[in-house]
């Protein structure tokens, strides 16, 4: 028995020393002279002779120096003569990762007894499951490229999306960034970003307004995908301090630009409790409308036709409901809007004052929730859920009005017999095919119906639809593809008179493509580009009888077509950590096309209907008037201090649809007109310049900025001419040019338990005819204010948290009152009175201020409950002021009246219960 056991004992122990001599040899031995050199150095020249890598605080290394010499020795022994007499260890792994640390060495592997534990793939927020599943995948390396035995120097890209982890819904303007060096970008529209980095370990943080801060391990070995869900943050009550991401006011290039989430959006009161996002963009600096019921944007001294509104890149002509008291958008469906002022990129085209960018969610990705809202004069419902789990997701919304039955319900036989109604649908689907395709779909449909007071009744309708996809090509270059289908429609009817009953129509309709590319060169070196396509299509007007027994007779304009193309590229270069520049060409052109029959005039006298030479007819398609030239984008940023920039931007602009109107307010029946042979595009170049600087860690931010705009081509109305149902419309209109000019200030804090903004303008918008000697020039030939000159403009938004449930917003606007033009003595000619106007535009109505105030009250933030909740309490025009919307004048047995019209003259409180399932 003995001698089987001594046996057995040296079976194995040959076979034990087998199996040792057999790991050693395979261990990979170092050779080398390390004299006198730094620890990274040291780590550099291990990694180029072997697969080992190494994991370690360079800032805890940066001194310990390294001087000796081996020859053939295993790795731990040369980490053992590098650290002897320090307080340094190392681990090494089964993949050969090495792990240095300070004091406590890392166990590598768990012990053969340990439990195992179920991966925590989702958790609900706020629980401790939650906690556990951030901490796991922050603290975990995350291989980005096809993995690689040794790591070459140099740079490579790292690409993918940051969203929502509770919805999917993809977060904008997140800052994706390493500290150092410091290198960064945001994400886009729809979420995605790309970043090139030098390869190796890295540390890359996340971050974005109401977003809990995190962070990503990972080890870049080459171009590669990295996607990462973030939290919603439960903001704390003290300040909050958010750095990088959140200096671009000072860091970008980008002048006039302001970006406003749908927390900013509903923390504004406004007139009827619904949150507003025009009302919103017009407590901006810069941003003025020339009257409490219209929502059309006068900005930095141009027209309402001169913005360009776009949602979900769909054209919008009309983003109001009811003349102005509400806006077309859906509160519950937005996700982002960003307008554009001053440096607009070269990707947007066709308007000469401001772009006005709107993006609707995406919709939850993970489960089915219903939200919406109750006020006292209109309520809404969304409903939004996964179609595919984590891949895609529909978004769908409704908002009405039950104003016709508060009409009703009133004692008034006038308002009984009123109505003032709308409603609006929006739709919207989002699908991940894979890893480089998503496709987006949206649809939207609303109509108004108003009838108060009077026997005419106005309808109107909005409607679109696009379609996106987006490809990424490599981590370097994606494009997106979106086609997009806007119309508006307006009809004017009214009845009561059956023999002078009518039904005016109105219509525009345009079809669209664009193609856009983005191409990251270098770190320091991004390429935009791409190609958009308008086909417009006007219905300028139709006249027609309501009855039988009408004596009106049918008229109709001739339908106009229009194409506008451009082509444009624009590169974004930072040439220097201090100087960063942005410059771009857009090239646009436009063709006025028929059928169409054109009046043709005497030569050299003026367009006017008396005389008319005869007509010349062009068939389908053919061209009949070509426009067209270079658009120019250049802005730039120089860094001062580390919190202190300059930047300056000039901007060239082509517009070839013009709004015609004689009103002060922007209306439903306003006309839209193509240029053509006779109407020439509007043109304007802006040049600006500013100063920005950040204080207190990012948290406030100033601004001042000056800019000068040069107008050409503005058409103007010719006093006493009719633009409705005018077969030479080119006769009742005066071209104009005009200069605005302007200086804005504002500072902002975006964080803590007081935040807000206080803006100040001052600014002047000025016309004058190009024909000054013609007898219709208005103001002799001279300058005027134009309709919507207000030189100063004071704006105070603030809001403050009581609690986590309990916040209050205040509001304070003033402004100089608008200009008007009214009577200022009568006549007889023919033996009729007339009477005799002032200079155009040389009075003005009074000055406004208003002052608002709401509170929200949330329901409490218990994570499990059926439904959270929200009361919204606010007073529109707080103090009462019977603010003085226009002046008008009115003839009675010869005598002329004059009369304020007062929107708004009292409180307007509020009520409005929103709800989330």
């Amino acid at each position: 028995m003995r001698a089987y056991r001594g046996i057995l004992l040296a079976v194995v122990s040959m076979l034990t020393a087998h199996g040792l001599w057999a790991q050693t040899t395979t261990e990979k031995r170092i050779s080398g002279s390390f004299n006198d050199i730094r620890f990274q150095e040291f780590v550099r020249l291990i990694e180029a002779q072997s697969d080992y890598y190494f994991y370690y605080d360079a800032s805890r290394l940066d001194s310990l120096p390294v001087n000796l010499q081996v020859r053939d020795e295993p790795l731990r022994v040369v980490l053992g003569q590098v650290f002897k007499d320090t307080e340094f260890t190392y681990a090494i792994d089964q993949r050969r990762r090495v792990y240095i640390t300070k004091g406590t060495p890392i166990i590598t592997e768990l012990p053969s007894d340990a439990p195992t534990q179920e991966r925590v793939v989702y958790a609900p927020p706020g629980t401790d499951e939650q906690e556990k599943l951030l901490s796991t995948t922050e603290s975990k390396l995350h291989e980005v490229g096809p993995k690689r035995l040794r790591i070459t120097p140099g740079n490579s890209t790292m690409s993918g999306y940051v969203r929502n982890a509770v919805t999917g819904e993809p977060v904008i303007g997140a800052a994706v960034y390493i500290e150092s060096p410091p290198i960064g970008t945001t994400t886009d529209a729809l979420g995605y970003y790309t970043l090139t980095l030098p390869r190796g370990r890295q540390r890359v943080r996340i971050k974005s307004i109401g977003m809990r801060e995190t962070y990503r391990q990972i080890m870049l070995y080459a171009d590669g995908k990295l996607d990462v869900e973030v939290l919603e943050s439960v903001t704390a009550l003290k300040e909050i301090n958010i750095k990088a991401g959140q200096d671009a006011n000072v860091s970008e290039t980008k002048m006039g630009q302001i970006k406003l989430s749908i927390k900013t959006l509903k923390q504004i009161p406004t007139v009827m409790g619904e949150t507003d996002l025009l009302r919103t963009v017009l407590t901006l600096p810069g941003i003025k409308s020339v009257g409490e019921s219209s929502v059309g944007l006068n900005v930095r001294g141009g027209s309402a036709d001169q913005n360009l509104i776009l949602f979900n890149d769909a054209t919008i002509y009309n983003p109001s409901h009811l003349f102005g008291f509400f806006s077309a958008f859906n509160p519950d469906m937005l996700k982002d809007v960003e307008l554009y002022k001053s440096t607009i990129p070269a990707r947007f085209g066709g308007r000469l004052s401001s772009v006005l960018d709107i993006s609707s969610r995406d919709g939850n990705k993970k489960k089915l929730v219903a939200s919406g809202g109750i006020g006292l004069i209109t309520g809404r419902l969304t409903l939004e859920g996964p179609i595919v789990k984590d891949k895609s997701s529909f978004l769908i919304g409704g908002r009405s009005t039950y104003s016709n039955w508060l009409l009703k319900s009133l004692k008034n036989e006038t308002y009984n017999n009123s109505t003032a109604s709308f409603y609006d649908v929006n739709a919207h689907i989002s699908h991940e095919i894979n890893e480089k395709n998503s496709v987006y779909a949206t649809g939207y449909l609303s109509n108004d119906y108003f009838r108060l007071l009077a026997d005419t009744t106005y309808a109107y309708q909005n409607q679109f639809a696009s379609l996106k996809w987006k490809h990424t090509f490599n981590a370097k270059l994606y494009s997106t593809f979106t086609a997009a289908h806007s119309s508006y429609n307006y009809a004017v009817a009214s009845e009561r008179v059956p023999i002078h009953s009518f039904d005016l129509r109105f219509g525009v309709r345009q079809s669209s493509f664009k193609a856009e590319f983005n191409y990251q060169i270098h770190p320091r070196h991004t390429l935009d580009f791409g190609l958009s396509s308008i086909y417009y299509t006007l219905s300028p007007g139709t006249f027609q009888p309501r009855s039988s027994e009408s004596l009106i007779l049918p008229d109709a304009l001739e339908p106009e077509q229009g194409l506008e193309s451009a082509l444009y590229i624009e590169d974004r270069f930072e040439v220097n950590p201090k100087l960063l520049v942005t410059a771009g060409l857009r090239f646009s052109v436009f063709n006025y096309l028929g059928p169409k029959t054109v009046y043709t005039y005497v030569p050299g006298l003026p367009i006017e209907s008396i005389y008319t030479l005869g007509t010349d007819t062009y068939a389908p398609g053919k061209r009949i008037k070509n426009y067209g030239g270079p658009e120019y984008r250049l802005s730039a940023r120089y860094m001062l201090t580390g919190d202190l920039s300059l930047k300056v931007g000039y901007n060239t602009l082509r517009q070839y649809i013009h709004l015609l109107s004689n009103t002060m307010v922007a209306s439903p029946t306003d006309i839209w007109k193509l240029s053509d042979t006779y109407i020439k595009p509007q043109l304007g170049d802006q040049l600006a310049i500013g100063l920005y600087r950040n204080l207190r860690g990012n948290q406030i931010e100033l601004s001042v900025e000056g800019y000068y705009k040069n107008i050409r081509n503005f058409l103007d109305y010719k006093g006493g001419d009719s633009l409705i149902m005018n077969h030479q419309i080119e006769t009742a209109v005066i071209t104009t040019t005009g200069k605005a000019y302007g200086v804005e200030l504002m500072i902002k804090k975006g964080a803590g338990k007081l935040n807000g903004w206080v803006g100040y303008t001052y600014s002047r918008s000025l016309l004058r005819a190009i024909d000054r000697d013609s007898p219709d020039a208005p103001n002799g030939g001279d300058y005027y204010p134009s309709n919507y000159d207000k030189p100063h403009d004071f704006i105070a938004i603030s809001n403050y948290r009581l609690s986590h449930r309990f916040s209050v917003s205040f509001n304070f606007t003033y402004s100089t009152g608008r200009p008007y033009t009214p009577p200022i003595g009568k006549y007889i000619l023919d033996g009729a009175q007339r009477v005799y106007y002032a200079s155009r535009n040389q009075y003005r109505i009074p000055d406004y201020y208003r002052v608002d105030l709401s509170m929200n009250i949330e329901g409490n933030h218990k994570i499990r409950k059926l439904a959270h909740s929200s009361w919204t309490l606010a007073v529109y025009n707080l103090l009462g002021r019977k603010n003085p919307s226009s002046v008008y004048f009115q003839t009675q047995n010869g005598v002329v009246s004059g009369y304020k019209l007062s929107i708004f003259g009292q409180p307007i409180p509020t009520i409005t219960y929103n709800f989330r399932l």
